[in-house]
């Protein structure tokens, strides 16, 4: 903390330069890659934090990583960190989320002394475990799901330590692929350093130290501003998750949202005990999901930082699928259950904030993982959906919905780096809920393994549609289907899906198809043919007012073209 005044002008100038470089150690990482799944998927995040350990900038990536980043920043803080030391995590119980998010933090000391840390999180395309991809549907705990680590120095003093590196990838399927992209996080950390010391030669250290405290109470200011607009009462929503990958139970998610003036509070005191399966989520992950939907509810302008945090209070149990205890299995709750409980937290404030919440979205990342178990390659997806409607607008189509933020994997990236082959990739015609704006469209890929693999699949909303809201109708659910060649039969215990119906206009079962359960984990032979269809978004209004909205629409549209504005 620092007592310098800051100027307005100045205070922008520094915002800008600081999201510039967080934004400079997220090009780093991506250009310095080699994994498809973080150079090209973009499945990684950067930021800027001050010596504190609060969030100073981001950059604009991922939300379920950087909602969930203070945490591993004071969990490295409590041990002691040096100047030129990085210290590697993904222990989801010290800092982490799930396994394959490796983060590096590295303290910024340009002068010897600490004023910040830089932090860099990619998703590994595979960590250890007990199949290719380290996403298995059916692990019961976390030994199960790949290699933990602990805050440990994996630089010191400026150098790679070589004992705990060797450690890292003997333990890892791919070692060389993990390797460069270690490589890579590490020049991004050592670009923020070098960014954030040029910012120090031109505004002076005590200047950019107060601009950190600046942008902080900047954003803190605006948020509780806008939270002041928000009506106050308690608002209650409750869903649930399809199964834990062990069981076929509903796992229940409810939510009491309490709003008073500037301030907001989210309890999950009514959600289920820990699951046996992986779909519990540390509370990083539950208040990084919470964070988020404060941030759509409010100005997206609003630098983010830890002060758009200082308001929120989130609490669930300890013990319960939303705060497990070790050693709780949770690579499907950082992917999954965030999910789940951004829906649920949405729901409870539409009820405050009607025009701002959308109909429910996909809900699902649809992870898609397929690897070779002799550790020759790992594909590791996550597959757009469709965007729920909104109060004036048509849901989009094919996009990444709620808690992730990726691109696509280019067919022609797949093809090149894995033995496989893209039979069909392409909008599911009328999964989108009807309504007066309709839900966006989901999505329709079929990959062709060319090698014996292992497929595991992580989804939801198979059983449970995207609702609709004010009348709209709900989006298709989504589906995940097996084809394997002639002569060839599913593995015993591989759980069908008896209650799959597509939902989407057009579609039928294909012969030689088989729809398997929403977690799935199964071991292929050559030429089976997996194919993912992911849910639309809910419709948004009485459907037989939709042609209104579009009357309303032309009719806007014809101004716009005249050149009318409406503006005296």
């Amino acid at each position: 903390m620092t007592d310098e005044a800051i100027d307005p002008i100045t205070l922008e100038v520094l915002r800008n330069q600081l999201e510039s470089a967080a934004e400079e150690m997220g090009q780093t990482l991506i250009r310095g890659a080699y994994s498809p799944n973080i150079k090209e998927r973009r499945d990684c995040s950067t930021a800027l934090f001050d010596a504190e350990g609060r969030m100073v900038a981001q950059a604009e990536h991922i939300p379920v990583h950087l909602g969930a980043m203070p945490e591993s920043v004071a969990a490295v803080r409590e041990h002691d960190p040096k100047p030129g030391d990085v210290f590697v995590l993904n222990d989801p119980f010290t800092g982490g989320t799930h396994l394959p998010d490796v983060t590096m933090v590295s303290p910024i000391a340009p002068d010897s002394e600490i004023v910040g840390y830089a932090v860099s999180r990619a998703h590994h395309a595979d960590v250890g475990g007990m199949t290719p991809g380290s996403m298995p549907a059916g692990a019961r705990e976390i030994y199960q799901e790949g290699l933990r680590l602990p805050p440990i120095r994996l630089v010191e003093d400026g150098e790679i330590r070589s004992d705990v590196q060797s450690l890292i990838l003997a333990n890892v399927r791919n070692a060389r692929e993990r390797r460069a992209d270690f490589r890579a996080q590490l020049a991004a950390n050592e670009r923020a350093e070098a960014r954030v010391a040029s910012l120090i030669d031109e505004h002076g250290e005590e200047t950019v130290l107060a601009g950190f405290d600046a942008v902080i109470e900047y954003s803190r200011d605006r948020i509780a501003s806008e939270l002041e607009e928000v009506p106050d009462g308690v608002y209650e929503a409750t869903d649930v998750l399809e199964g834990d990958g062990i069981t076929d139970e509903d796992v229940r998610i409810e939510t009491t949202v309490t709003v008073d003036g500037a301030t907001i509070d989210v309890d999950f005191s009514g959600s289920a005990s820990q699951v046996d399966g992986n779909l519990n989520a540390p509370l990083a992950v539950a208040k990084s999901a919470v964070y988020f939907v404060v941030r759509c509810i409010t100005d997206p302008e609003i630098p983010p930082n830890e002060g758009c945090y200082e308001p929120v209070s989130v609490d669930a149990p300890e013990g319960s699928v939303l705060n497990p205890t070790a050693p709780a299995a949770v690579v499907g709750g950082n992917v999954e259950t965030s999910q789940r409980v951004t829906d649920v937290v949405f729901s409870a404030l539409a009820k405050a904030t009607p025009d701002r919440v959308p109909a429910q979205g996909q809900g699902t990342m649809n992870n898609l993982t397929i690897g070779a178990r002799d550790g020759s390659f790992t594909y590791y997806e996550t597959i757009a959906g469709g965007f729920g409607a909104r109060a004036t607008a048509d849901g989009m189509d094919g996009v990444q919905v709620g808690m992730t933020n990726t691109l696509n994997t280019p067919i022609e990236s797949m093809e090149t780096e894995y033995p496989m082959r893209v039979e069909r990739y392409a909008f599911r015609p009328g999964s989108g809920g009807e309504g007066k704006f309709r839900g966006g469209l989901g999505l329709e890929r079929s990959v062709t393994v060319e090698t014996d693999a292992t497929v595991s699949l992580l989804t939801e909303r198979r059983r449970h549609a995207p609702g609709g809201v004010a009348g709209g109708r709900d989006g298709a659910r989504g589906e995940n289907v097996l084809e394997l060649p002639a002569g060839f039969d599913l593995p015993d215990g591989v759980e069908l899906n008896e209650n799959a119906v597509s939902g989407a206009a057009g579609e039928s079962p294909r012969e030689g198809e088989t729809t398997v359960a929403a977690k799935t984990t199964v071991d292929v032979p050559v030429g089976t043919t997996v194919t993912v269809r992911t849910p639309g978004g809910g419709g948004h209004g009485d459907p037989s007012d939709r042609e209104t909205a579009a009357l309303e629409r032309d009719r806007a549209d014809e101004k716009v073209s005249a050149g009318e504005t409406g503006d005296e």
